[in-house]
């Protein structure tokens, strides 16, 4: 049995992380979660355990519309980031020289050197009316009139992926790193191909890399407000659009509560299923 003197030092250690725990997370939830079951009666807040606002978000066509938008914007993120950084992570990783790495890893995070709002102002002038895309396609006389770039849903997309992709290349990158070179060394000396030896030996080990990127993404594009708000130009509403929306313009706290609840079911969902993944893929 260990001594009291070690059980109250370890709790010493615990409790400053156990409170903080507390406080700025399972105190807010409890809160949101609540307030969620309340309801919003002209002006009046009146509590109880209603599941009115529950309801609403499938009676009311334009709560569920934002659902759907959220996730097929975050499910095509996710999948065009993946595509992407995987090829410039195996650039990175297996042609770049050792002594170059650094900087090629340098130059791929600088995107997060700039202010996430300041990115979004820039892709909305590059894809605006006048901006360079369109500009430069007329001048090559590939189109005739400018194209409705932005404030659009390819825009959001377009905003996040650039983020993403760096982010993806990263978690991917540091797995390839790891593998020894005497995988692909066997595979080819057992007549494996280079698509084979892809495909059967390099995917797999790196799929843990790719799955937690791949929820990272997930998780910070679903919650996002900023690009939606500034590169969407409020064409196609998002679940946080929607709750600023209810907070902003009608102080219903109830039901931004329930969208909040909701938005994180999802996201608790998504980690639940790469994590049972990830533990099968291991057994």
């Amino acid at each position: 049995m260990s001594h009291p003197g070690e059980q109250r030092r370890g709790w010493s250690f615990v409790a400053p992380a156990l409170m903080w725990t507390l406080a700025f997370f399972v105190l807010p939830f409890v809160v949101m979660g609540t307030m969620s079951l309340a309801t919003l009666e002209g002006r009046t807040l009146v509590w109880g355990l209603s599941l009115a606002n529950y309801a609403e978000l499938t009676e009311k066509a334009y709560l569920w519309r934002a659902i759907m938008v959220s996730l097929e914007i975050t499910v095509t993120v996710t999948l065009v980031s993946v595509v992407l950084a995987y090829p410039l992570a195996w650039i990175i990783a297996f042609r770049v020289p050792a002594r170059w790495q650094r900087l090629a890893l340098l130059l791929a995070i600088l995107p997060f050197w700039t202010s996430y709002v300041v990115r979004s102002y820039a892709w909305l002038l590059v894809l605006a009316r006048e901006g360079v895309i369109n500009q430069t396609m007329m001048t090559l006389g590939f189109i005739s009139e400018p194209l409705t770039l932005a404030n659009t849903r390819f825009a959001t997309i377009t905003g996040f992926v650039h983020f993403f992709v760096m982010l993806l290349t990263l978690t991917i990158y540091a797995n390839l790193v790891q593998l020894s070179p005497n995988y692909r060394r066997a595979a080819m000396d057992l007549g494996a191909s280079a698509f084979q030896t892809f495909r059967h030996v390099i995917l797999p080990l790196t799929l843990p890399g790719i799955v937690t990127g791949a929820f990272l993404t997930f998780v910070l594009c679903i919650g996002d407000y900023v690009t939606p708000q500034i590169l969407g130009g409020n064409t196609e509403l998002t679940v946080p659009q929607v709750i600023m929306v209810q907070l902003g313009r009608r102080a219903d706290f109830p039901l931004a509560s329930a969208l909040a609840i909701v938005l994180m079911a999802i996201v608790t969902l998504v980690y639940l299923l790469s994590a049972r993944w990830l533990r099968l893929d291991r057994i």
